[in-house]
């Protein structure tokens, strides 16, 4: 046992950022892409009795301490789930400076005031700590934006965006610290007609990217919206690339500097069934999630799918090293490629 354990010891890893799920039931919209919030989607009602998940307080520092072990640079609360309701965000925060680690944030954009902080404050509380913030965005009018994330009030969180991006610049004035802000979209055949408009609009709003990821069909309502359907959702979706670009090329941010594009990028024929063979998983050995139950997850697919990869452990009674050691993990890591999920998965690049 003792041989085994020191042969694990020697295996390499470059975890560099860890996903916290700490809320995933909370939120105040319904995006209709949403694997939880959707109006399609029945997770909450039936496969969790109406029950809400959220990450005990307590388990908070140590994975803080444990992720600093690791050598990891970045945390990421919640990408399920709006992270600015979790009750102990603050708290995130304040863990950050003790351990130095970078907060990668992701916002619907709304910037609750239930803890009672306007946008500017929660500006003034996230932008020193943090190296990205990732704004979900999925329109550039207010019609579209509305029928895709239910119940945001479109020109508020306009607004809520040159106020956020206000107090970013003034922090990196004064101090010379740069939080990047970046529009995550998803990308759906019902609002990417709209993407080079975004892209336009990024620039006027001082936005420094845009990027995204194909649709996860999580529901038959929206199977339609992928422009993975068939060869002419492919065909219109690599037409509103080459726009993008155009438009990167002619609307430049205040700065003069062009928008970047990430993920934005040209679809082949055979993706209608599965990714091309060399596309390389961006995360294995890079990234780890643990969900509020403790489940330590090597990826961000949905969770049900996420499920079939394997039993990586759950932090109640692992600790991160043990799940990347595990041979669950290495396993993994040689052979995704074989895998059905990893075979036709958005986020290979």
């Amino acid at each position: 046992m003792k041989k085994q354990r020191d042969i694990q010891r020697d295996i390499q890893h470059n975890i560099w950022r860890i996903t916290i799920d700490t809320n995933p039931e909370d939120c105040n919209l319904a995006c209709i892409m949403c694997e939880e919030h959707s109006p399609f989607s029945t997770y909450i009602k039936e496969k969790l009795n109406g029950k809400h998940r959220r990450m005990p307080e307590n388990w908070l520092a140590s994975i803080f301490q444990q992720a600093k072990n690791l050598g990891v640079k970045e945390i990421i609360p919640s990408t399920m789930g709006e992270p600015l309701i979790y009750k102990h965000f603050d708290k995130i925060v304040n863990l950050c400076y003790q351990y130095d680690l970078k907060m990668n944030l992701t916002t619907n954009g709304t910037f609750p005031k239930i803890s009672g902080k306007t946008t500017k404050e929660w500006a003034k509380l996230i932008v020193p700590i943090t190296t990205d913030v990732k704004i979900s965005w999925n329109g550039a009018t207010k019609e579209t934006s509305e029928k895709v994330m239910k119940n945001i009030d479109y020109q508020q969180v306009i607004n809520n965006v040159k106020d956020f991006i206000h107090i970013r610049n003034q922090h990196f004035l004064e101090t010379g610290y740069y939080c990047r802000v970046t529009f995550q979209l998803t990308f759906m055949q019902n609002n990417m007609h709209e993407l080079a408009d975004i892209v336009r609009l990024a620039s006027e709003l001082d936005v420094d990217r845009v990027k995204g990821h194909q649709l996860w069909t999580h529901f038959e309502e929206i199977k339609n919206l992928s422009f993975k359907e068939n060869q002419n959702s492919i065909s219109k979706w690599n037409q509103y690339v080459k726009e993008a670009y155009t438009a990167q090329e002619k609307y430049l941010k205040p700065n003069g500097k062009q928008v970047i594009l990430e993920n934005i990028i040209l679809l082949e024929t055979q993706e209608t069934e599965q990714v091309p063979e060399n596309y390389e998983c961006p995360f294995l050995n890079k990234e780890l999630w643990i969900s509020a139950t403790g489940k330590i997850s090597p990826c961000c697919a949905p969770d049900e799918l996420r499920n079939n990869l394997g039993d990586f452990g759950n932090f109640e009674k692992n600790t991160l090293l043990e799940s990347i050691e595990s041979n669950n993990y290495q396993n993994l890591i040689k052979n995704y490629k074989e895998i059905d999920l990893c075979k036709t998965c958005n986020m290979r690049k």
